[in-house]
């Protein structure tokens, strides 16, 4: 499955199945580089509240099993309610932007996020504690800033797989998975970082599995964002 289709998650592990609530493991908690996703074939495009900052932006909290599946659609009868969220809504504009076509409000986008994964963990996480917690976790990770102490910054420049690696797993003491795609030219981008998240989401984990297999090359370009 072509993982740049849409915003929602790609197929990267053993077949998924709807599940039940709590049928999960872990968490993976996933950010997106903006640049990365605009600059292929497909494009994108900014959200209604205007360009996104040059910052990593969530794509979403999934809750995933230790043998690579994961449930989905868990709860079909609590489907997303803005009005449970309307005091995060300014931060989910800025922390968790749209970045599909054409140019949307986000809701859609949250919508999908909570209907498909965000249901599976209601038994620890409703949907205001959903989003805020997967907001938090964005602040806790602080991609940029472990990247940037490694001298690792969104220059065009390009880097070593493995010390992308390093950087975020220096900061935040357990292993990021790294997630690349290629632009119109075929050069290989830092796409998206995947960080885990224990079952009640309270802590970054060590990933008990991971999802992809061999997507980045040895270097990788950090696309800049301006």
């Amino acid at each position: 499955m072509n993982p740049f289709v849409s915003e929602s998650r790609a197929d990267h592990s053993l077949s998924s199945k709807p599940g039940t609530v709590g049928s999960y493991d872990f968490f993976y908690f996933v950010q997106t580089w903006p640049a990365a996703y605009c600059d292929t074939k497909r494009g994108c495009c900014y959200p209604k509240t205007g360009k996104p900052a040059q910052d990593f932006g969530i794509h979403g909290l999934w809750p995933n099993s230790n043998n690579g599946s994961y449930p989905h659609d868990c709860d079909p009868k609590n489907p997303f309610d803005k009005s449970k969220i309307a005091g995060l809504i300014k931060r989910m504009q800025l922390d968790w932007p749209t970045l599909s076509c054409p140019s949307g409000d986000g809701f859609k986008f949250w919508g999908h996020e909570w209907n498909k994964h965000g249901t599976c963990s209601e038994n620890v996480l409703n949907q205001q504690s959903y989003f805020q917690t997967t907001l938090d976790f964005k602040i806790k990770s602080n991609i940029l800033h472990h990247l940037a102490n490694a001298k690792i910054y969104p220059n065009d420049g390009f880097y070593k797989t493995v010390d992308v690696e390093a950087a975020i797993e220096k900061g935040l003491g357990v292993a990021p998975y790294i997630d690349c795609n290629y632009d119109k030219l075929g050069v290989n981008q830092l796409y998206e970082v995947y960080i885990c998240v224990n079952k009640i989401a309270k802590a970054f984990v060590q990933c008990p599995v991971m999802p992809y297999a061999g997507r980045c090359a040895t270097r990788i370009q950090f696309k800049t964002f301006v």
